[in-house]
């Protein structure tokens, strides 16, 4: 993320490239913070009340008080009004000490994913106890994330040792057979993604949550993902098996696209 302005509890905007952290912060030493990640359109935050509900959660999970709500806003409103773009992704990190908020352009590149679509490669993974928290502690899932673009993909699909599918290490996973959405559910340790919650709203037909291996996943009609910055992203191929860009991913994308300009 191209980091254009940066707002933190008690010193405002500061510039990008001074020190917000302090070099014996547990979120350092240890890995205890929690971050969320929002997009931004037309300057306006979209769905930051869901965020900061979930940022409130993640910090219980992993022991820490709960960050201010409404500080989140306040620096959240001082990072997107310095930045001269209007459609930005926006990040809080809170590690009990701090409370930061950054601001950014959102990656050009996820246009030209989107119309080409994902490539994904299967990657066996074993789940800890603060999978369901949004915590920084996201080493293991950018690891697997690294290892996919090595084998040539773009990202992974992770699945639990049984064969069940949980999720994309920064996303949540979706598949469509014939007039049915089938997600995982939030039963399993997965993350519960704020635009997943949003897609079970849009969605018009039937939509299904459960645990599924993933040859279920491998017989679908079209495959996607989904979160806050990458929105709805149809997936071409799994472990090189292809997928058609179905309708269902073109849908969604449309009415988030209209939700958040509403």
């Amino acid at each position: 993320m191209d980091v254009r302005a940066v707002a933190v509890a008690g010193r405002g905007l500061l510039d990008p490239q001074e020190p917000v952290f302090v070099a014996d912060d547990e979120a350092l030493l240890r890995g205890r913070s929690v971050f969320e990640t929002a997009r931004v359109y037309g300057g306006r935050p979209f769905l930051l009340d869901r965020h900061l509900a979930r940022f409130v959660v993640s910090a219980e999970r992993v022991g820490l008080a709960a960050p201010d709500p409404a500080e989140c806003e306040r620096l959240a409103e001082l990072a997107i009004g310095a930045c001269e773009e209007q459609d930005l992704a926006l990040r809080l990190y809170w590690t009990g000490r701090t409370l930061a908020v950054t601001a950014g352009p959102v990656d050009p590149e996820l246009e030209a994913q989107r119309a080409r679509g994902l490539r994904l490669v299967s990657a066996s993974w074993s789940t800890g106890a603060l999978a369901g928290a949004k915590s920084t502690s996201y080493a293991e899932n950018m690891a697997a994330q690294d290892a996919a673009v090595v084998a040539g993909a773009d990202d992974a699909l992770l699945v639990a040792s049984d064969g069940t599918v949980l999720e994309a290490p920064t996303a949540n996973v979706w598949w469509r057979e014939g007039d049915t959405l089938v997600t995982p559910s939030l039963d399993l340790p997965i993350l519960a993604g704020v635009t997943r919650g949003l897609l079970l709203e849009l969605a018009e037909q039937e939509t299904v949550e459960g645990v599924f291996p993933v040859a279920r996943l491998f017989a679908a009609d079209e495959v996607f993902v989904c979160s806050s910055i990458r929105e709805v992203m149809p997936v071409a191929s799994v472990d090189g098996k292809p997928f058609g860009l179905g309708p269902a991913a073109e849908v969604l994308q449309q009415e988030l696209r209209r939700r958040a300009a509403s």
